[in-house]
């Protein structure tokens, strides 16, 4: 082997590797793609309705890695999930690594939360979790290797004012991770918890100018943060973190809970 072939090899640890990102095509979940399938890997992007968004990071990632997808379907609907999962296991075979990624939020005091805020925010951001890590599971089981990684936030770990639905799903997508790295470590599958800061995406950025100063004040390192450097943990805890499991990695500036 050359040493250009295996400079080419060294940086593809995650060549042969499927991965899915739920909600895929847009912000965090994009950049967690591309970096994936930087590091080799085929990535199946998940994404709920936005065709064009899915489309331009197919584009964009394809440019560097062919094996990219996209898999349309809403992970709060367990029929919708099983639909793309079993085309997924249909074309593919398996499952290596899962990011729990999807969310959404409807943030509202709780006194006038409706039914339908606080519903459509658990099953987005925290029934899918249940949806998509039972199916992943068995195969994962199977072939003794799994990893699955969970986007949580800061919001889980201390809380958001008029955002009780999203703190909650988020919290409880920390205990799910905790507890199923339990469960699944003798299969030598890893289980662990992404939680990004405040981290500077379409979201944010529609956020007042002046409401932005107030939160970068609270930030430590006296920035948001973007949403590559979130990816980047994802990729080490792909790539790397063969004895992590059951943790959450907090990339948020130097906030404290």
């Amino acid at each position: 082997m050359s040493l250009l072939e295996q400079e080419v090899v060294s940086v593809q640890p995650l060549s042969g590797q499927i991965a899915l990102v739920t909600g895929g095509s847009r912000g965090i979940g994009a950049e967690i793609a591309k970096e994936l399938a930087a590091k080799g890997a085929t990535v199946i992007i998940n994404y709920a309705a936005n065709q064009e968004r899915a489309q331009q990071v197919l584009e964009e990632i394809s440019a560097y890695n062919p094996n990219v997808y996209a898999a349309k379907g809403d992970v709060s609907n367990p029929e919708d999930v099983a639909r793309f999962f079993d085309e997924i296991l249909e074309d593919f075979g398996k499952i290596d690594i899962l990011v729990n990624n999807a969310g959404i939020t409807r943030d509202s005091r709780f006194v006038n939360m409706t039914d339908e805020q606080w519903h459509e925010v658990i099953g987005t951001n925290m029934n899918s979790l249940f949806y998509l890590t039972k199916i992943a599971l068995p195969k994962m089981i199977e072939q003794n290797y799994g990893r699955i990684i969970n986007i949580s936030s800061i919001i889980g770990q201390s809380g958001g004012f008029g955002q009780v639905n999203y703190s909650a799903a988020k919290a409880g997508m920390i205990g799910f991770t905790k507890s199923l790295a339990l469960e699944v470590a003798r299969y030598n599958i890893t289980v662990n918890c992404v939680c990004p800061g405040y981290t500077f995406t379409d979201m944010v950025a529609a956020v007042p100018e002046k409401v932005q100063e107030k939160i970068i004040s609270k930030i430590p390192l006296g920035r948001f943060g973007q949403a590559n450097e979130v990816a980047k943990a994802v990729s080490f805890l792909a790539v790397d973190g063969d004895y992590i499991t059951g943790q959450c990695i907090n990339i948020n500036g130097g906030m404290y809970m």
